[in-house]
């Protein structure tokens, strides 16, 4: 029976180093993901030099201004400017987008119109993307941070309860924006102070 008892243990051991070890491995070697609002987790494109783009058809960096570019090599290289914090970088890849009826797009050409310094525009960019995707929790989350640097907390509250109803209060649109809300009112609160 002992011996039973100790195979049985060894053997339940075993099992859960090797789970471990398989989670660990799939959290190291999972695809980044990006900040700025795309459910997308594809890898950043390659590094290429200043004014040059990562075309996938080609396998190589091209000048940003090549036909050989689609709209999905453009997206992903501003994707990673954002993630870089340059956002003129973003923005002038993001304008040269053939099709700029997309969420995610006019999602991001609003983010880093933002971060640039021009609110209002970039609110106009969300509103935008929220017509063609009224679903579209980052660029409420976006509208709604917007909306707090104009100082209209009535507006980003709003948005907040428009992503409840719409993913609820554990998805990460609704925990960002629901954190700057606070920030926000403890700012104001220290300001009366």
């Amino acid at each position: 029976m002992t011996r039973i008892y100790d195979f049985v243990h060894t053997t339940l051991q075993t099992s859960i180093i090797a789970l471990a070890l398989v989670f660990a491995a799939a959290q190291l070697f999972s695809a980044p993901a990006f900040a700025a609002g795309s459910s997308s987790t594809s890898s950043p494109p390659p590094k290429c030099k200043k004014g040059y783009v990562w075309s996938t058809a080609k396998k190589k960096c091209v000048k940003k201004t090549s036909q050989l570019l689609n709209d999905e090599d453009l997206y992903q290289q501003a994707r990673a400017f954002v993630e870089e914090k340059k956002f003129a970088m973003a923005l002038d890849l993001l304008q040269r987008i053939r099709n700029q009826n997309q969420p995610r797009v006019l999602n991001y050409i609003g983010y880093s119109t933002r971060k640039l310094g021009d609110v209002d525009k970039g609110i106009t960019f969300y509103k935008k993307a929220l017509v063609l995707d009224p679903n579209y929790h980052v660029a409420r989350e976006y509208l709604g941070e917007g909306y707090l640097q104009k100082g209209d907390l009535a507006s980003a509250r709003q948005q907040l309860a428009e992503i409840t109803k719409r993913c609820g209060v554990s998805c990460e649109a609704y925990k960002d924006l629901a954190e700057a809300i606070t920030d926000f009112q403890a700012r104001s609160k220290a300001k009366t102070l």
